[in-house]
């Protein structure tokens, strides 16, 4: 119902009731703008309710929202923005204009508050959705970052496919670690919101301090949330771990790197009643496309499979000639079709065709991911490297090369 807590972080909270309200005041207030489908909306705050209220607004009328990093340097925010070229800069009342301009004609940067007093009237509100629903920057090879475009369709499946997989409900009660210009921060928000849970936010920085973890879980009877390995690693570091046996969380879902069984077991040690799923997923194939609920007997072995694919979504392992793999325990590199495909990347049709393939499934669009796995005969997929120069730090997807194509535009530094 509408009176049913929805969202809400250190400074207000909002019912259901409150946030389609409050949805609809920002939603009207782009529309007012002008803002319509296919615009770029570029979201430019920490986690918070006000990120949620102009993400859910976007989406109602056909926008494209495009998060970006609070943490990031100002020239890397130039270069996304000045590449997705947004319509509107929305940023939070705290935050204000503090945004370096792209070079050329940059977008009006408004604060929630002025977006929800140009509203006017709300009555004439009919949905819009529109093809693509958000657009996320990844670091990417050639020096620049790329525009991950997902459609509203790839969105909507892998949201359901997250909620029916972890079990969520209206009784969930969600803490949102993961930062929100993060797509990983995606698979706890979003499957909440539709399966009619509660959503806690709290401050990235706040979390970095396990305490304050554990007594979100405590206070707020949290019962899912979920984050990167390395985060776990944090908290595990932390002589206050076991405070979480008895709590009320009962499913931690890891995703965004290779975790290990031996961090997956002190988990248990410590807080014997969760139930841990492992995920996996690119960006470009929307939020995660595998899960895969652990089980002390399935990672006695040492190795921590990253689980099956999504429903629709279809797993092809390639070796080096070309040639699909068919049996078990045999290495390959990854593609991925299905519903969850990016539509693309952003004004970059060459390098989406580069990783969007048709010529190696029949009939099939697939994904090249880069990454090099293999089947168990159980039929449980399971992570081994990378097959090219990128690195995972904190559950970010870091190229190598855009490294050595930054670091050589430094003077002195030719190679």
């Amino acid at each position: 119902g509408p009176e049913r807590p929805a969202v809400a972080d250190s400074d207000r909270q909002l019912t259901y009731g409150d946030l389609s309200l409050e949805v609809d005041r920002v939603a009207a207030g782009l529309r007012a703008r002008g803002v319509g489908e296919g615009d770029r909306v570029a979201l430019h705050f920490p986690n918070s309710v006000d990120f949620v209220v102009v993400a859910l607004a976007c989406l109602r009328v056909g926008a494209i929202f495009v998060p970006l990093a609070v943490t990031d340097p100002a020239a890397r925010l130039a270069v996304i923005i000045g590449d997705c070229a947004p319509a509107v800069i929305v940023t939070s009342d705290e935050l204000g204009d503090g945004i370096a301009p792209a070079p050329g004609d940059v977008a009006p940067v408004v604060p929630i508050s002025e977006l929800r007093t140009e509203s006017g009237d709300r009555a004439d509100l009919t949905d819009a959705p529109g093809e693509v629903a958000y657009a996320i920057y990844t670091s990417g090879t050639t020096g620049a970052p790329k525009g991950v475009l997902i459609g509203n369709s790839a969105f909507a499946a892998a949201v359901e496919a997250t909620a029916a997989a972890i079990g969520l409900s209206a009784d969930t009660r969600t803490l949102c670690v993961s930062p929100f210009h993060f797509d990983g921060s995606f698979g706890t928000l979003f499957p909440t919101l539709l399966r009619g849970g509660a959503i806690v936010i709290r401050p990235r920085e706040a979390l970095l301090f396990p305490r304050t973890f554990f007594n979100t879980v405590v206070r707020e009877a949290i019962t899912y949330t979920g984050f990167s390995p390395s985060y776990l690693r944090l908290l595990l570091s932390s002589p206050q771990m076991d405070r979480l046996a008895g709590t009320t969380l009962e499913v931690v879902a890891l995703g965004g790197e290779a975790c290990s069984a031996a961090d997956v077991t002190s988990l248990w040690s410590a807080a014997p009643q969760v139930r841990v799923f492992n995920r996996y997923g690119p960006t470009e194939t929307t939020i995660a496309v595998t899960h895969e609920e652990l089980t002390p007997a399935l990672i006695a072995g040492g190795t921590v499979p990253i689980g099956r694919p999504h429903p629709e979504v279809t797993f092809h392992l390639v070796d080096e000639l070309g040639h699909l793999i068919a049996g078990a325990d045999r290495v390959g590199e990854l593609y991925i079709g299905g519903p969850q495909l990016m539509s693309g990347y952003w004004g970059a049709p060459e390098l989406t065709a580069e990783v969007l393939r048709t010529d190696v499934v029949q009939g099939e669009t697939v994904y090249r991911t880069g990454d090099l796995m293999y089947r168990t005969v159980a039929g449980d997929y399971v992570y081994v490297d990378r097959a090219d120069r990128v690195i995972k730090r904190l559950g970010i997807r870091i190229s190598l090369v855009e490294l050595g194509e930054a670091l050589r535009t430094l003077s002195g530094v030719s190679a």
